[in-house]
């Protein structure tokens, strides 16, 4: 954990975050975060797009060495305005529903670079994506196989599918985040995935075009990435062998970024160069799927201060933002570096608190033990590194109205989603007949 106030190194790494001091005063950008608390109030979530294209930019140069088209995984953070944006960029998408396949295109991104991935895909979502044309549909088990190749013949056309093989590698991350080890839902057994690969090849309603592996997220070594692709050009060769040429490796995403002081993250220039070294003599395109190291860093989340409290034992600041706003902390035990919109000056006593929600919930917090400046009713918090499974996470748990979304572009900032009201809520209700006359 650090031992220092997150104010104190967060100042000292302006490249790190989107957020920036400048004479002690927060900016994304070129814009102070007080003027996007001033216009639009709390809890807020603000992303800089500058951040958002230096990140991806970052992936392509890396892998530049051979064809690799980058997938940007949309449940990251699907904002129309983060995916148009990419798309604008070149990026493809890899989603896991329907929902996000509309979202994908609708933000601009053309569906021949659109890999549908996902354990569960319903016969809707198969037909949905065989009628758009997407790059690939990403087969996770036999019984699906089995599944797109049936609503392929229903309707008359050919599927293009990728075998998601779980390569039984440990990417040492946390246990929520690990899905390419062999106790995991996602992908067929290695063992089993030559058989299902050549049944896939020899069906008249599939065209085989490629392998996928995705061993998990929050990676931040080489090797584990090294291992997996090593172990999935073993299934690329045998395919080879026996005269089945694929078009596309997709080598998953997980690229781990740094949350806290002293956090590493994944090298991105040394991922590069490994993949690009390992795959020279692979006569085929690799895909990655990068969603939380495109999107995590360029995201805020602004919250005020209601009350401080303080029992026999701790010492609590009340937030506006709670677990519905950003469930991380909750659900993963995610840090989240967390500062003030103004550098406090070094006379300010620094208390160790728990940076809390008004979700009527113990398990609603943001920070635990956390060494803060002092801070009063109606200060300002930024809340760090919440561009990714942050607001495409949020509920309306308490009959909570879901954050307004901003993105920050030089000296301007836009609304790319508006707050929601308590009457829009309930608006989306209706009740009964045999209660209406009630």
């Amino acid at each position: 954990m650090p031992k220092l106030p997150d104010h104190a190194w967060v100042a000292d790494e302006p490249d790190r975050f989107a957020l920036r001091y400048v004479n002690g005063e927060a900016f994304v950008e070129d814009v102070p975060l007080a003027d996007v608390v001033s216009t639009l109030g709390t809890p807020t979530y603000v992303y800089s797009a500058g951040h958002i294209t230096h990140r991806y930019q970052a992936i392509v140069r890396a892998a530049k060495g051979r064809p690799t088209l980058v997938c940007y995984a949309v449940k990251a953070n699907g904002a129309q305005a983060v995916l148009r944006q990419l798309a604008t960029l070149g990026a493809g998408a890899d989603i896991v529903s329907g929902g996000e396949l509309e979202r994908a295109l609708t933000a601009g991104i053309p569906s021949d670079r659109i890999v549908f991935s996902g354990v569960g895909k319903t016969d809707v979502e198969i037909d949905q994506a065989l009628a758009v044309g997407l790059r690939s549909i990403n087969i996770e088990s036999i019984d699906e196989l089995e599944r797109v190749s049936g609503r392929a013949a229903a309707l008359g056309v050919v599927a293009p599918v990728a075998l998601r093989v779980n390569p039984d590698v440990d990417p040492a991350t946390h246990p929520y985040l690990a899905t390419g080890l062999e106790e995991s839902k996602f992908g067929v057994a290695a063992k089993d995935a030559l058989e299902v690969a050549l049944q896939a090849a020899a069906d008249p309603h599939l065209r085989l075009v490629g392998l996928a592996c995705h061993i998990g997220s929050q990676i931040i070594d080489v090797a584990p990435f090294v291992d997996a692709l090593q172990r999935m050009r073993g299934f690329v060769n045998a395919l080879g062998e026996r005269g089945i040429k694929l078009r596309q490796l997709d080598l998953g995403g997980g690229f781990g970024v740094a949350y806290g002081q002293g956090d590493r993250e994944l090298d991105i220039s040394a991922w590069g160069q490994a993949v690009v070294e390992a795959t020279r003599d692979l006569d085929l395109e690799l895909i990655v799927e990068p969603g939380r190291s495109i999107v995590a860093q360029a995201g805020i989340l602004v919250t005020r201060v209601l009350f401080n409290k303080r029992t026999a034992k701790r010492k609590f600041v009340i937030v506006d933002a709670g677990m519905n706003d950003l469930i991380r902390p909750s659900l993963y035990r995610g840090y989240h570096a967390i500062v003030p919109l103004r550098l406090p000056s070094s006379e300010v006593p620094i208390e160790t608190v728990d940076v809390v929600g008004p979700v009527c919930e113990s398990g609603d917090f943001l920070a635990k033990d956390r060494p803060v400046a002092l801070c009063e009713s109606g200060d300002v918090l930024a809340v760090l590194s919440a561009g990714a499974y942050s607001m495409v996470m949020a509920s309306n748990y308490n009959t909570r109205p879901r954050p307004a979304e901003v993105v920050v572009h030089g000296h301007q900032f836009a609304v790319v989603r508006k707050r929601e009201t308590v009457a829009e809520l309930i608006a989306a209700e209706q009740l009964p007949p045999w209660l209406e006359s009630e």
